[in-house]
């Protein structure tokens, strides 16, 4: 296992991370923390959590998994989404973020978060405000760094801009959806973190399962592609170019003597500009065939085919910039 600086710190994070949306409900108990103990044992210091995963069980498993190791772990977890039925119980106000955290720290069992996340923006508070709050965290050291997840590259701009103004402290990384069928990032997003250091740690580096090399073009029965609307859903996932991006990953697994899905992690990996990728797993089988994505690299022209292939058409401003706007 490899380890990367995250964003403008000195954190050091191992370079898969491990997600547990699923820990506590299709991940049994037991397999979750037999997961965890893995990932440790095999150089792995990242997991990832929120408050409204399993509607909180997530976090109580991960906390029993770490209560005996807990300075080992970079743990990260989010708030944002709505936790109960009272109009305070979601957003990211002054008031909900310190009752969120404090929520969170007793299902994890633990007094600090690692690093603390916005699930999404909040249109209805202000950034300010939500600065703030989490500035407050750090000094009082329920949380050591904070990040963002699900923003546009304008809100990561202006929450940054905002700290550095007023003084507070920063968005060391942002969690995104990025994989192979989903580089949207690549428009603005990604440029802006490499520009400003802000760590990037994708979720759905697999594309909800659609990497792994288990679908074809009929319609699924089963699996989270069953799903009916939202990223995993199959309408989303099942268009003619992600299926041809999915031919040239299972080719690449045939020569490379690999699975799929860790073709897709691996390009990602290999991907400047990209701290942890973010994979989860709702078997032992799933978690180890993901694992096998480190210890070994991708040939350069085995993963520039699998860029080539999966990269957004010509756009402007981009293709105006690479024309016209030269250096000299």
């Amino acid at each position: 296992m490899q380890y990367r600086l995250l964003g403008r710190s000195g954190l050091a994070v191992s370079e898969l991370c491990l997600g547990t949306m699923t820990f506590g409900n299709t991940t049994s108990e037991a397999d979750s923390i037999a997961m965890i103990h893995s990932f440790m044992e095999q150089g792995g210091n990242f997991l990832d959590t929120a408050n409204v995963y399993v509607q909180g069980r997530s976090e109580e498993v991960v906390g029993k998994a770490i209560k005996d190791r807990r300075s080992e772990v970079v743990l990260a977890s989010k708030a944002r989404f709505m936790t109960g039925d009272h109009p305070n119980s979601g957003g990211v106000s002054r008031k909900h973020i310190m009752d969120a955290i404090d929520a969170s720290l007793r299902r994890l069992n633990t007094d600090y978060i690692d690093l603390y996340q916005v699930h999404v923006w909040d249109h209805a508070t202000p950034i300010e405000e939500t600065l703030r709050a989490l500035d407050d965290l750090v000094t009082s050291g329920k949380a050591r760094y904070i990040g963002c997840s699900n923003f546009f590259a304008w809100q990561l701009m202006k929450s940054l801009a905002v700290s550095d103004r007023d003084r507070y402290v920063r968005f060391i990384s942002i969690q995104p959806q990025y994989s192979l069928v989903s580089r949207e990032m690549d428009r603005e997003m990604l440029s802006l973190c490499q520009e400003e250091n802000v760590g990037i740690i994708p979720w759905a580096p697999l594309g909800g399962g659609f990497l792994t090399g288990r679908y074809n073009r009929d319609v699924p029965t089963s699996g989270r592609l069953t799903a009916k609307q939202g990223e995993s859903s199959w309408t989303l996932r099942a268009s003619d170019n992600n299926f041809n991006v999915l031919e040239v990953v299972k080719q690449t697994a045939m020569e490379l003597d690999r699975t799929p899905a860790q073709v897709a992690l691996k390009w990602l990996l290999q991907r400047e500009g990209i701290t942890s990728p973010i994979f989860g797993a709702s078997t032992l089988e799933q978690f180890d065939e993901n694992m096998g994505a480190i210890g070994w690299q991708m040939p350069k022209e085995a993963w520039n085919r699998l860029d080539e292939v999966s990269a957004l058409p010509s756009e402007y401003p981009n293709r105006f910039i690479a024309k016209f706007a030269r250096p000299f």
